[in-house]
């Protein structure tokens, strides 16, 4: 049980399933149910095809495309801050005219929102410290708690009234922003570690 609690707990925290639940929320507000339920079953899909290569193939992808986690933790942490900026910004009616298509489930859902550069760095640390099946299972699990959060994300968000839900929306927007800056700074401080 150890061995599997230092497998789950590093990507329960680097995936951060509960913080997914007001973004998608956000996200697809203006969806029937139905569209907003394919939504999140594409961004879960999407997030563990890429787990599973990053978990057999990261080294190697990373060193064929010259790219490191840094790169992945600076790239990653725009698309969230611009994501956090729109939706700071931007009331739900004023963004009520906004089409969200499958491409969402990919990019910024799927990937770096459920899978970003720490979900993908623990999944390679894991797989070389704790071996490749208990790294696959572990994110695998940690990914069907995601994809439940995002089926019922609308039966947990009616435990709430609706303007708290809205208040808690644009709050988690701002820890957003405050994450990617994070990522960013981390990512840069990351690539002055490794100059000369």
């Amino acid at each position: 049980m150890d061995a599997w609690q230092q497998v789950l707990v590093p990507l329960f925290v680097a995936t951060s399933p509960l913080t997914v639940l007001p973004i998608f929320l956000s996200m697809t507000e203006d969806l029937p149910l139905r569209d907003a339920r394919k939504l999140g079953r594409f961004a879960v899909m999407t997030a563990a095809i890429l787990a599973v290569v990053i978990t057999l193939a990261g080294h190697a992808i990373f060193d064929f495309m010259h790219i490191t986690v840094n790169d992945l933790r600076v790239g990653g942490g725009i698309i969230l801050l611009v994501i956090a900026i729109y939706d700071l910004v931007f009331s739900s009616e004023e963004r009520k005219g906004r089409s969200v298509t499958a491409e969402a489930g990919v990019v910024p859902l799927g990937t770096p929102i459920i899978m970003g550069p720490a979900g993908m760095t623990a999944c390679v640390v894991l797989a070389d410290t704790r071996g490749t099946i208990p790294t696959l299972v572990g994110v695998l699990s940690v990914l069907l708690l995601v994809w439940l959060i995002l089926r019922y994300a609308r039966t947990l968000s009616r435990l709430v009234n609706a303007a708290v839900s809205r208040a808690f929306g644009k709050v988690m927007s701002l820890f957003l922003a405050a994450i990617a800056i994070a990522m960013i700074r981390a990512g840069i401080f990351g690539m002055a570690e490794m100059l000369p």
